[in-house]
């Protein structure tokens, strides 16, 4: 920052007090830099007594934090501002006085840069944790100390920009061709962590599954999602075994989700039967079975469906509905068992693959 005539003309424009002696800018430098320790101090007092006062009987803990907190930064603002004004009166063009007002400014900068870092911890501590605990995934639990890293890094990291910019004046396009460099490496060392990290992003954002659904992805896994991490989601299958999967891959598969957005799932059940049996009796005997069957739903009404004229049979489809599906596969089992018992009880055959041989002479 560089000392000018500026302050002293606007002073003069405004007050009409001509500065020419030197005693003249000696009281007027004394009178603002009284007035601004004056008007520190009021404001100082305003957060002691009024805002601090009022805020700890708020249930908002953040509140008299955030105000604790950038209650010095004010203060030391406003008595700079009164050293630098008075300066500016008195020794406008002084290399000395300019490299100090500068020193006390940067100092000023790093005050405001800590305490918006400690707004930033008080916010994610109090404000943005207490959302994500109402969610259910875990994931936002674990971003969230990422993101309040990655804030007060960028704020530490501009502020840092702005002081030298703004106050010394300094070149600062080196520094963000060295930031991209940098940070190119780092990306390129680190690549497959970040794919990770943004996939879980996505999944977090996207939400194609949550916790508790049963889910199948590309390759065939299939099973129910018990946690979902920043760099993995973690499935238990069938055999009750435990899938780690990066979530760089889950992000970019065929998702299948058989509890979102119902829960209720379809069954289908095939059979064959001989040619000749009565078609007729062979579906009111799967009716049967399909409505005695308790974990089968009313609505939607199960059916069945006479499918297609086989090579050596006559296809059959029982259609059934459950409410969750962990439950198919025990209908499945029921289902097959009855229809074994109940063929076998009205004498429906269920014939053997079998293949006609003509052997030429």
């Amino acid at each position: 920052m560089q000392f000018n005539q500026t302050i002293p003309n606007y002073i003069t424009e405004i007050t009409g007090y001509q500065l020419g002696s030197l005693e003249a800018k000696i009281a007027v430098a004394i009178v603002i830099l009284v007035a601004s320790v004056f008007i520190a101090f009021l404001a100082d007092i305003i957060f002691e007594k009024v805002l601090l006062h009022y805020t700890s009987k708020s249930r908002f803990k953040c509140n008299n934090l955030i105000i604790a907190a950038v209650k010095r930064p004010i203060f030391y603002t406003v008595v700079f501002l009164g050293l630098f004004i008075s300066a500016e009166v008195l020794y406008a063009g002084n290399v000395a006085i300019e490299f100090l007002a500068n020193t006390l400014f940067s100092f000023l900068g790093i005050v405001w840069i800590l305490s918006l870092i400690q707004v930033n911890k008080i916010l994610f501590q109090h404000v943005f944790s207490h959302i994500v605990r109402k969610t259910e995934t875990n994931m936002d639990d674990e971003l969230l100390p990422l993101f309040k890293n990655v804030i007060s890094l960028l704020i530490a990291f501009f502020g840092f920009l702005a002081i030298l910019k703004g106050i010394w004046n300094l070149d600062i396009g080196p520094l963000f061709a060295s930031a991209g460099i940098a940070g190119l490496a780092i990306a390129f060392a680190a690549k497959d962590s970040i794919a990770q990290l943004f996939g879980g992003i996505s999944i977090y954002f996207d939400q194609p599954f949550k916790i508790g659904d049963r889910i199948e992805i590309d390759g065939g896994e299939i099973g129910i999602v018990e946690d979902i991490g920043i760099r993995s989601t973690r499935i238990m299958n069938l055999y009750n075994n435990m899938i780690v999967i990066p979530n760089s891959i889950i992000a970019n598969s065929r998702i299948v989700n058989y509890t979102s957005p119902e829960s209720t799932m379809m069954v289908k059940v095939t059979i064959g039967v001989a040619y000749g049996s009565d078609v007729g009796k062979v579906k009111k005997i799967l009716y049967g079975i399909a409505e005695s069957i308790d974990l089968v739903l009313d609505d939607p009404q199960p059916y069945v469906r006479f499918d297609n004229h086989g090579d050596f049979s006559l296809d059959f489809a029982m259609i059934m509905w459950v409410l969750t599906p962990g439950e198919k596969f025990t209908v499945i089992d029921v289902a097959n068992t009855m229809i074994n018992e109940r063929f076998q009880e009205e004498g429906i055959d269920i014939p053997f693959p079998t293949h006609t041989i003509i052997k030429a002479n």
